[in-house]
């Protein structure tokens, strides 16, 4: 009996440590589409996101796509 407490328990609380971690939270998202003259789309996008220990990432890309050729 005091074994299927234990294990009880402890699946309990590692059920529970699942649901205490959480997920990243988006901050911030920036994006920017640039189209010259020649047809050329230039585009940057900007993240910013909040992982659940605190820590803060940011991410940056840069795209660009030619137009096709004739």
């Amino acid at each position: 009996m005091k074994r299927k407490i234990v294990s009880m328990g402890a699946v309990t609380i590692l059920g529970l440590s699942f649901l205490m971690v959480g997920c990243e939270r988006q901050v911030s998202k920036t994006e920017d589409v640039k189209v010259k003259d020649d047809g050329t789309v230039k585009s940057k996008e900007k993240t910013v996101t909040e992982n659940p220990d605190g820590t803060v990432t940011k991410k940056e890309s840069e795209k660009t796509t030619a137009p096709p050729k004739p």
